[in-house]
């Protein structure tokens, strides 16, 4: 079976908010780490400070665990937007604008050490990348649904 795919008017903002952006936020974010490496003195090749070894071990971790949570949700994001983006482009381009607001804010939240570490990364906007990936997997459905109808 061959199938053949016409992306519709508009996917060229997917590849860029859904693309382009959101490497671009991780690299920023990473940029992040890194200053927090050397603000808190956490050298490589260690992945998180170890309590009771590194002084401020928690403040470090808040920060490398808000650009952590990116690397584990980016390539489902994408999946979808791309999938999702066949049938909705506007709506998956929009959604990946909020994915990458809400990824930057949520580890602005987590490293804000006045905030609860348990609701620090949704409360200064960090909620925006979970409802971006609800969208983005509802429009992967969808897209996903009208193709099977086809066949």
């Amino acid at each position: 079976m061959v199938l053949s795919i016409e992306v519709p008017e508009g996917y060229s903002y997917v590849f860029f908010t859904c693309g382009v952006l959101p490497a671009v936020i991780n690299i920023i974010l990473g940029g992040k780490v890194m200053a927090a490496r050397k603000k808190f003195n956490v050298p490589l090749p260690n992945l998180y400070a170890t309590p009771g070894h590194h002084k401020e071990a928690d403040s470090f971790n808040r920060v490398q665990r808000g650009h952590q949570h990116v690397l584990e949700t980016i390539s489902d994001f994408r999946a979808a937007s791309f999938i999702g983006a066949l049938k909705h482009p506007l709506v998956c381009a929009v959604s990946g604008l909020l994915y990458c607001v809400g990824n930057y804010m949520y580890l602005v939240g987590y490293a804000d050490q006045s905030l609860d570490v348990k609701m620090a990364r949704l409360k200064k906007g960090g909620a925006l990348q979970f409802l971006a990936n609800v969208v983005q997997i509802g429009c992967g459905i969808s897209a996903c649904y009208s193709l099977l109808k086809k066949q």
